[in-house]
């Protein structure tokens, strides 16, 4: 995903250029600085995630289902490597959504601009997705399913959960699609059809992750959240007339360079 993002970057910077009846204003150096600030904090959480521990073969045994939410004990076992093929068909089609906007005049023309707007979603969602999956300990379903090797029960790419990165990744591409042309196209009838859209791919998403052993309920809530939010607000902060709210990527370094107190999203508004 990491060179997804940077290829996307790119590719946004060369063809920023937009025409006059676009809904939304964008900066180069604005939306470059916050770009290049979320590019790094999604840096800093996937060095997280690759340095996972694996549990020991005490922790793996200690694991008991009946320690984990009801609502997500029903999951925990789950296991399927067609379900999780399946579930990178949504996966590559979000990240491919702006193109979707090509065969529009209005969009064409806007091509650019929608595609930094783009890069500025998907890297919002990677920093809640990298933080979460790499600070955070949780095992997948799949570590309960007893039928597995040890080894790919334990391993520390095993114990991110939460949150699901497919999940946020589905819903962030088709939300944003739908926010982008219910902002194009205002009165157009298709629009609770793109919406609905929208929500009806996440949701499937989500249950192909679950099913494949990936992911349990609460974390799939939570990735369509955080995509969906991710998708919406984005477009909506750059829309014209919305200059006085303002989102950028924040990283404190505490003074005795012991490492990092705050990481994430910052959000702000100018009276």
């Amino acid at each position: 995903m990491r060179k997804i993002i940077l290829s996307l970057l790119c590719l946004s910077l060369v063809i920023s250029t937009y025409a006059q009846d676009s809904p939304y204003k964008t900066n180069t150096w604005k939306d470059g600085a916050y770009i290049a600030g979320a590019v790094g904090l999604n840096v800093l959480g996937f060095t997280f995630i690759q340095n996972k521990e694996s549990l020991t073969e005490s922790e793996l045994n200690a694991l008991n289902k009946n320690d984990i939410w009801g609502i997500d004990r029903w999951a925990a076992g789950n296991y399927s490597e067609d379900a999780d093929a399946v579930s990178y068909i949504p996966f590559y089609a979000a990240l491919g959504m702006p193109l979707a906007f090509l065969p529009s005049k209005a969009e064409r023309n806007n091509f650019g601009q929608i595609s930094v707007l783009f890069v500025e979603t998907m890297a919002t969602t990677g920093v809640f997705y990298t933080m979460t999956a790499g600070l955070i300990d949780k095992s997948r379903p799949l570590v309960y399913n007893k039928d597995l090797p040890t080894s790919e029960r334990a391993e520390g790419g095993a114990q991110r959960s939460f949150i699901a990165g497919h999940t946020a990744v589905a819903s962030a591409g088709t939300f944003f699609a739908a926010k982008v042309f219910n902002d194009f196209h205002p009165d157009s009838k298709a629009i609770p059809y793109v919406w609905g859209g929208a929500t009806g791919i996440s949701t499937l998403m989500g249950f192909l992750r679950i099913k494949a052993g990936k992911h349990f309920l609460t974390d799939n809530i939570a990735g369509f959240v955080v995509g969906a939010d991710s998708g919406i607000l984005i477009p909506e902060l750059h829309k014209k007339g919305n200059e006085n709210i303002d989102l950028y990527p924040t990283a404190n370094f505490n003074v005795n360079g012991t490492g990092i107190n705050t990481k994430g999203l910052a959000l702000t508004y100018k009276f």
